[in-house]
């Protein structure tokens, strides 16, 4: 089996008609991928994305039909807020994570798609372009967080809202266009500061603390305010928009009680991604071409 890197024009097509639950098939099957660092068969040309993340750097591959043939990621603090504080780590972390599927894949990969936050400078994005170039990859498409995920959720109507690591992102859509969005510095990070300060302890452990089920009641007793201020955010951005569903994607919006603080903060539906850490990696390897 050969890598192939160009898309097919029919496969965007095919796109258009994607169901949700073959939303959710495609999320289920890459997060049991990510999980256990396998991969699955394909035909014809394969797509990549690279989501450089506050808190991980995910690359994910998908077939030209957008199955997921495999998936990887990787702590990292290279990244903040969308922007490069690190460009060599950052790079070498792409180039691991590349080098690694290709190792699984038994073939080269050479093109990719990467995202970013809305609103971020020229500036900044072309560093996030040079630091996936950096590890001999072609970038093909950049693409906004939130626009990425509302792809691989194939969502055409509402706001989607993605809460990174290091912000909070609002993309707002009508007949599948972006007709507003926004982001800001507010994301997982910020809770676990918040955590951290509450409880004592240093920001790894607080970090750990904060991803345990276990304790996810008594950790979101604490970091609601900053859930709440993210929600109070949203809100003011949906002001003057005739938006009904919300749809929460990034890994901070796993807690169970997350969407009912978005709920009472702006009064619409709000629905919570499955597996949301991977919908805007999915999304953006959905970009590639």
């Amino acid at each position: 089996m050969a890598c192939v890197t160009a898309i097919a024009s029919s496969a965007r097509s095919r796109n258009a008609a994607m169901t949700d639950s073959t939303a959710t098939r495609r999320l289920n099957t890459l997060a049991e991928l990510v999980s256990q660092g396998g991969y699955r068969p394909w035909t014809g040309a394969l797509k990549m994305g690279v989501d450089p993340g506050t808190a991980n750097i995910a690359v994910v591959v998908l077939d030209e039909n957008d199955n997921p043939v495999a998936g990887i990621s990787h702590p990292s603090r290279a990244v903040k807020d969308g922007v490069v504080v690190d460009f060599l780590t950052a790079s070498r972390v792409v180039s691991g994570l590349k080098t690694a599927l290709e190792e699984r894949l038994g073939c080269p990969l050479t093109r990719a798609a990467t995202a970013i936050p809305p609103g971020i400078t020229a500036g900044n994005t072309k560093v996030i372009v040079n630091m996936v170039e950096a590890t001999g990859l072609e970038v093909t498409d950049v693409v906004d967080e939130p626009v990425a995920a509302a792809l691989a959720l194939n969502i055409r109507h509402g706001a989607v809202v993605d809460v990174g690591g290091g912000t909070t992102g609002i993309s707002i859509l009508r007949n599948g266009e972006v007709i507003f969005s926004a982001d800001e510095p507010t994301g997982g990070n910020h809770m676990t500061l918040v955590l951290a300060g509450a409880l004592g302890m240093p920001f790894a452990e607080a970090e750990a603390l904060k991803k345990s089920p276990e304790e996810e009641e008594q950790v979101f007793t604490v970091v609601r305010p900053v859930a709440e201020k993210m929600a109070h955010l949203v809100a003011g951005w949906l002001a003057g928009y005739p938006v009904d569903d919300i749809y929460l994607v990034g890994g901070a919006s796993s807690f169970r009680q997350f969407a009912d603080v978005f709920r009472h903060a702006t009064g619409k539906r709000v629905i919570q991604a499955r597996q949301p850490l991977l919908v805007t990696p999915l999304g953006i390897a959905m970009r590639s071409r």
